[in-house]
């Protein structure tokens, strides 16, 4: 087996596009059903897709009738989003984390970071800034790479489809505790936290996942903007 190619985030991903929407990746799969159970019914709520990669929140919520805002720093990623949601009404921003997000105070119903917090520094400042950036009462959904695939050594990668090359994102080691508590000292209510794990269903999806059997692979919060917590 050749040594992996290890990339920046941003070049990882510009060249991770082109293939992204094609890979049956089990993180996906195990992610985008949380992520459509905790917004409910999309239909005229303001929503924030942050780290939005080729749109696959953006399009469904976009298509239900949201008023979605996508941002990515990927140009490949953006570019890719951008083909998929021509014909929706979908704002798109270039836009890193920790870096504030172009928006006013209290803009969105909905603010989303869906699998890119490993690949933040500081991740109670990224929480801040999505608390800004939310109503009072509204709702931030957080998913990530579990931390316990730390110990598999695993992190953001795939199979270069020109070399055949595996190729490696940048990434941090973030624990379990650096998410919960980045979220809490940002001020932010978790109303909910799940854990998903490869199982025989995914792997019947997906036999990517067999390698993970029984391994945590998907870390979600669901997290709320509540600015006087007496009235909880």
């Amino acid at each position: 087996m050749t040594d992996p190619i290890h990339v920046d985030t941003r070049s990882g991903y510009d060249r991770w596009a082109t293939i992204y929407d094609e890979e049956l990746n089990p993180l996906v799969l195990l992610e985008e059903p949380v992520v459509r159970a905790w917004v409910g019914e999309p239909k005229d709520l303001r929503v924030a897709d942050v780290g939005c990669g080729t749109g696959r929140h953006a399009i469904w919520l976009a298509t239900a009738g949201a008023s979605v805002d996508a941002y990515d720093f990927s140009g490949g990623m953006l570019d890719k989003a951008g083909k998929k949601l021509a014909d929706h009404q979908v704002r798109l921003h270039e836009h890193a984390l920790p870096d504030p997000i172009p928006a006013e105070d209290a803009t969105f119903d909905v603010t989303l970071l869906a699998l890119v917090a490993d690949h933040l520094e500081d991740v109670e400042s990224a929480f801040r800034e999505l608390r800004r950036v939310t109503r009072p009462g509204g709702q931030v959904l957080f998913t990530v790479l579990h931390p316990a695939m730390n110990l598999l050594g695993l992190t953001a990668r795939f199979t270069d489809p020109d070399s055949g090359k595996e190729v490696r994102v940048a990434a941090h080691q973030h624990t379990y505790a650096d998410y919960v508590m980045g979220a809490l000292n940002a001020d932010l209510l978790l109303e909910e936290l799940v854990e998903r794990k490869a199982d025989q269903a995914l792997v019947a999806k997906t036999p990517r996942a067999e390698k993970y059997l029984e391994w945590p692979l998907l870390l979600a919060m669901r997290l709320r903007r509540v600015d006087d917590r007496q009235s909880i």
